[in-house]
């Protein structure tokens, strides 16, 4: 599928299970930067949004917390809001290269839930979507399950509304482009601690 007129925001969010400079997390510390850095060089991505005071891409708004992380009794999470052109480049990134590496094991650095690790919803090209919208659209998909204002890869839809199949064999060349385009990102990741 290609969207053309619209992008599709997606935002994850979790809690680590110790603070961000514990050792226990430096897996995850040191991959996040290259992580950010296969985004750029992939297929299909449009932008991604920045944290305030920090070093990168601009904030889109002020960076807000789903009501979750109250609950969980912590003060901080991780997050992360992009815009990609559509479905499947997207889910070449997720699933495979540097990014595959990262979700591989994210268990030794993050607290299992049960909201969702992310939500996926259209926008129209060229609008940015704000921290507070995704947290909106974060907590709606958890709260009502996937609707075409907040969705996941296995419930999809398209711009309009209508329900997608994902388009799999487009996945597959999609990543095999972003492998080439990551290599030496993907030789660095091997020497990483987990």
């Amino acid at each position: 599928m290609k969207a053309g007129s619209h992008h599709l925001a997606v935002y994850n969010f979790g809690v680590h299970t110790a603070s961000y400079l514990a050792a226990s997390v430096q897996g995850f510390a040191l991959r996040e930067p290259l992580n950010f850095e296969a985004a750029t060089r992939a297929v299909g991505f449009v932008g991604r949004s920045g944290y305030a005071a920090e070093p990168g891409p601009e904030s889109w708004g002020e960076r807000v917390f789903p009501r979750f992380l109250e609950e969980a009794g912590r003060t901080s999470g991780v997050s992360s809001l992009s815009l990609w052109q559509d479905i499947e480049s997207l889910m070449a990134f997720t699933y495979s290269g540097v990014h595959a590496d990262a979700l591989k094991h994210a268990r030794h650095w993050n607290e299992r839930h049960a909201w969702p690790p992310l939500v996926l919803f259209w926008m129209n090209a060229g609008q940015l979507p704000t921290w507070t919208e995704a947290v909106e659209r974060f907590e709606l998909l958890t709260d009502r399950g996937p609707t075409p204002q907040a969705f996941s890869f296995k419930s999809a839809f398209t711009s309009e509304g209508v329900p997608y199949a994902v388009d799999r064999e487009r996945v597959k060349v999609l990543s095999i482009q972003n492998s080439k385009r990551q290599a030496d990102l993907l030789s660095l990741i091997t020497t990483l601690p987990v």
